[in-house]
């Protein structure tokens, strides 16, 4: 009964600079108590103790917190664990504690990429209204309301609808209530979806949303006229569980309470972003009556609460490759609960319907010209083709383009180095912020730059080694031995340097060579030169904002004229709303699905050869 009651027993927790004085569980850690408490701390890794970045400092109560693991030893010097500067995903609490949040570890807004290449389609919707002036029944005219209606749909493919047992209870009131003037919803000419009262065919509309790794976007489309009438976007809420997909499939496997969590927090993130757009636009979201949705394979898994275990093992099974249809309500989503979910089809189990989106969007099934498709993330998706054949791969390229695993990495917010000159003959900096704010660190696109900039330089050489003779004094070796390149120097005592580790060159180096390894691959069996590229599509955030020249200086891509090289930023949001909007374009997705050739990069006999020969930084 002891340990009982001491797992129950609440602490007294105060959070500065906020001047928050919160309660909590005893034995949680400082990441749960600041999360539960409003506070959101950066953690690229979502509090598994890989990324070292929610760092806070214990100003009271030493004596009531945990040791210093062997994480929190890796990644802090003694000098900071001895001044109270501790992992908050790594230490618990066990009485009562003060500590404070450093600005740097307070989450700032992230920008996230909405917008995508344009694409004009011709509505197609599946959902229709029709506005119907019934007949009253007489004594004359004895037909039952559910038939009256269905005969009166002015289309004869659309008189045999179904309608769910909800909408009949209803029916007779509606139509009684309306003075038998009323509005049909009806689906693919299948089902009725609603009955309401009055001429309300203008309030008809759709959501497409793209459930990314890192992030979230939905798309509020009226579908009488496919035009987009708001967006709302926000990180995906299972980054608490990790940072990247393995991460996230590793705690799904934990048990079915585990996975449970993980759909249940997509599903409230989406219900957020629909609860937005409605606010913006004030219409009632059982006015939404279809959903598309694209996402990777283990987000299209964990979003329907299937299993995720085969995607993680040899030969990396999906559940299911086509696509799907399913009741609103099934999911949980808070629209109209017969609203029709369309889960556009993937490819593969690492090529996921974001990427049959991204092709749908940048229509390179069409083109006569060899085309070559990257949507840069975590895992990074590769295609190679055009009309006439189209190879996918996937490239586990990791989060060091969104900052992980970077000393001074962080998202692309506030603050966040987005963009990085350095002069080859001065080896002066110059560089931009988000926001135009103070430095706070280095988002993916500013990391890239740097890493161009001293390959540019000669600070590096083709292996990727800081150079021990180059002549400036913005290089240093730090008390750990390791060297580094300074970007901002502060010039303050409680300031840190902003600067770019050996190290850090090291996890750029290994992320572009997973990208090119992919490229290479499927430029071989297409066996396809470099010249007869004749467009490259970078889709994404990372795609939207990095700098092709920086990232043909790295070879992340290949040396191909910059002008064939064209972002288009969240692609697979625009394939969403194509979908959603055009029944054709769902016709197009399928085929698309059916006819990729999926290339299995860790099996294929030049991979090894490639990716070495990929590590190397190529000097011009």
């Amino acid at each position: 009964m002891c340990l009982r009651r001491s797992c129950l027993e609440t602490i007294n927790v105060v959070i500065q600079p906020f001047g928050l004085r919160a309660t909590g569980l005893k034995g949680q850690t400082l990441y749960e108590l600041s999360r539960n408490a409003g506070i959101e701390l950066t953690s690229v890794c979502g509090g598994l103790g890989r990324c070292g970045k929610c760092r806070v400092v214990v100003t009271g109560g030493h004596m009531n917190v945990t040791r210093p693991s062997e994480t929190e030893q890796e990644h802090l010097s003694s000098d900071e664990l001895s001044s109270g500067v501790r992992l908050a995903c790594q230490v618990r609490a066990q009485g009562a504690i003060e500590m404070l949040v450093p600005r740097e570890s307070a989450v700032a807004r992230v920008r996230l990429q909405m917008e995508g290449i344009e694409r004009k389609v011709k509505p197609l919707p599946l959902v229709k209204k029709y506005f119907i002036k019934l007949q009253r029944p007489t004594l004359g005219s004895l037909e039952p309301d559910l038939e009256r209606l269905r005969r009166s749909l002015p289309e004869d493919n659309v008189r045999h609808c179904s309608l769910p047992l909800e909408i009949l209870r209803l029916l007779p009131e509606v139509l009684r209530n309306a003075n038998w003037n009323t509005t049909a919803t009806v689906w693919n000419k299948r089902e009725i979806l609603d009955v309401e009262a009055g001429d309300m065919t203008n309030a008809c509309y759709g959501l497409a949303v793209d459930i990314g790794t890192t992030k979230m976007v939905c798309y509020l489309v009226n579908l009488t006229d496919g035009k987009t009438v708001t967006v709302s976007s926000m990180v995906n809420p299972q980054v608490l569980y990790g940072d990247d997909v393995i991460a996230r499939i590793a705690h799904a496997l934990k048990g079915e309470k585990e996975k449970e969590e993980l759909q249940e927090r997509v599903v409230e993130g989406v219900n957020q972003l629909i609860a937005e757009c409605c606010s913006k636009h004030g219409i009632n979201a059982r006015q939404i009556y279809e959903a598309t949705m694209v996402g990777n394979t283990a987000m299209h898994h964990l979003l329907l609460g299937v299993s995720p275990r085969h995607l993680a093992l040899s030969p990396y099974v999906p559940a299911v490759k086509g696509s799907l249809n399913l009741k609103a309500k099934e999911l949980g989503l808070q629209v109209s609960p017969y609203a029709n979910v369309y889960f556009l089809p993937v490819i593969a189990g690492f090529v996921g319907s974001d990427c049959v989106a991204d092709i749908l969007a940048s229509r390179i099934f069409r083109e006569e010209d060899i085309c070559l498709l990257l949507d840069i993330g975590t895992n990074t998706e590769v295609v190679v083709g055009n009309k006439k054949r189209l190879l996918a791969c996937s490239c586990a390229s990791g989060p060091a383009f969104e900052g992980a695993h970077i000393k001074h990495g962080m998202k692309a917010s506030s603050g966040a180095i987005e963009s990085v000159q350095i002069d080859p003959e001065t080896l002066e900096v110059r560089f931009r912020t988000i926001d135009d704010g103070e430095p706070r660190g280095l988002c993916g696109s500013g990391i890239v730059d740097i890493v161009a900039g001293m390959v540019r330089a000669r600070i590096i050489d083709e292996n990727g080694t800081i150079r021990r003779d180059a002549d400036t004094a913005r290089i240093r070796v730090s008390k750990n031995g390791v060297r580094e390149f300074i970007v901002v120097q502060t010039g303050e005592e409680e300031a840190e340097d902003i600067v770019v580790t050996q190290e850090d060159i090291r996890k750029i180096q290994l992320a572009k060579a997973a990208i090119r390894t992919g490229i290479s691959i499927l430029m071989q069996e297409m066996n396809v030169e470099l010249e007869q590229i004749g467009r490259v599509y970078m889709a994404g955030a990372f795609g939207s904002y990095v700098d092709p020249s920086s990232a043909r200086m790295i070879g992340m891509i290949p040396s191909v004229p910059l002008s064939i090289v064209t972002s288009v930023g969240n692609a697979a949001g625009t394939g969403a709303r194509m979908a959603l909007v055009s029944s054709k374009a769902r016709r197009t997705c399928e085929r698309i699905s059916r006819s990729v050739e999926y290339i299995e990069l860790a099996t294929h006999s030049n991979f090894r050869s490639t990716f070495a020969e990929s590590l190397r930084f190529p000097y011009r």
